[in-house]
């Protein structure tokens, strides 16, 4: 093995543990209650969770997709309700509102940050739009300010999808400070994990209050004859996974300034190459936790890209393809699809067609590695768009 390919190797591992998160467990166990109405971990990682992130109100639950599903029914989006998403986005940001039966308007995102664009969100709007989904795409903020004022003009309320946004600051301000309900994920990718779980910040008690009827079968947390408030479901986080967050959010402030010192690096070695166009940063984005590096090769094609990612993956580099379009994907016409084709809604989201077919991106845990191997992993990107 070369030098390059042992500095690929000794990439750091995802997900990252250690006595903390053993400590948590058993923790979790001895407490002799394993759900939240029994014991003591949720509540207490939510109000950590909360401090953290500038929220007055944080709910724990299942996964990433119940919280944007249960923030959408609390923001009142019902069946026949419209909600603007990216089309480029993880396909759980429109399949939350489908499942309520609400239709998914995908718009196009900006060129440099892949975020929501606020010009085609305001085109988009419609008497019947119940909230606007802006995704911190890669833990880039969207512009919150040209939203959160098309937010006011219109009374349309927000719901920022943070699945990758986890301590990231727009304008030193963090997702919970900005007034508008935000969900997150901990999925066993992101950026904290616990293999799965979610959480939604709430900027009021109102709010904090239905969604935790909502998340609990519509049952108030001190019912003891089965008062069932409001419809909802079984989206409880359980105890021990909270346990392991709390021990997760432990690790990220740290880890946050390691890839913040290390993603600059790589997407300067990355921009010098021939053929490629790394994303962009808005100045207003503070603080950014990098869940992606991600990058252009514009004009690569679809198959060529995938083939290029499949061998930088032989080569040790933790690349992934970038989201497909969600209209590009059969599950998204499955339930309230918008009234258009398929090539309409391409036709309307030029950027989203291109980013769907020459973007890549890079696992963060790639930016937990050394300087040295930020060089050895824009080597092997050099070497193999080359061939492409």
């Amino acid at each position: 093995m070369n030098d390059q390919a042992q500095l690929l190797a000794d990439l750091p591992v995802w997900p990252q543990y250690g006595d903390e998160e053993r400590a948590g467990l058993l923790r979790a166990l001895e407490q002799g209650q394993w759900w939240r109405m029994g014991g003591s971990e949720v509540d207490s990682f939510e109000r950590e969770f909360a401090d953290r992130h500038g929220a007055p109100y944080a709910l724990a639950v299942t996964n990433g997709t119940h919280a944007l599903e249960l923030a959408l029914q609390v923001l009142g989006v019902r069946e026949g309700s419209e909600v603007i998403v990216p089309a480029f986005t993880f396909i759980s940001s429109s399949q939350a509102a489908q499942r309520l039966g609400a239709v998914a308007v995908p718009v196009d995102v900006d060129p440099e940050t892949y975020c929501l664009d606020p010009e085609a969100v305001a085109a988009a709007i419609t008497p019947r739009t119940s909230a606007v989904m802006p995704v911190h795409m890669a833990g880039h903020f969207a512009d919150m300010d040209a939203l959160g004022k098309l937010s006011a003009d219109t009374g349309i309320p927000l719901l920022q999808d943070a699945a990758h946004a986890h301590g990231a600051e727009w304008l030193g301000r963090k997702a919970g400070e900005l007034g508008s309900v935000a969900a997150f994920s901990f999925q066993n990718g992101k950026l904290m994990t616990a293999g799965e779980g979610g959480l939604v910040t709430f900027p009021d008690e109102a709010s904090y209050r239905e969604g935790f009827l909502r998340h609990s079968c519509g049952r108030p947390r001190t019912d003891r004859t089965y008062r069932h408030q409001t419809s909802g479901s079984n989206f409880r986080m359980n105890e021990f996974s909270a346990a392991v967050l709390r021990a997760q959010l432990g690790r990220l402030d740290e880890q946050i300034a390691t890839r913040e010192q290390r993603s600059p690096l790589l997407a300067s070695l990355l921009a010098g190459i021939p053929g490629v166009v790394p994303q962009g940063r808005d100045e207003r984005v503070t603080a950014h936790p990098h869940y992606m590096q991600m990058f252009r090769v514009p004009g690569i094609g679809e198959a060529a890209r995938n083939a290029l990612v499949d061998r930088l993956v032989e080569r040790g580099v933790p690349a992934f393809v970038a989201f497909r379009a969600i209209y590009r994907s059969e599950g998204f016409w499955e339930y309230a699809a918008p009234a258009a084709t398929v090539e309409e809604l391409a036709e309307r989201c030029p950027v989203t067609e291109a980013i769907n077919t020459d973007c890549i991106w890079l696992h963060h845990r790639t930016l937990l590695g050394s300087e040295e191997q930020m060089h050895a992993v824009a080597e092997v990107v050099a070497e193999e768009v080359a061939r492409a």
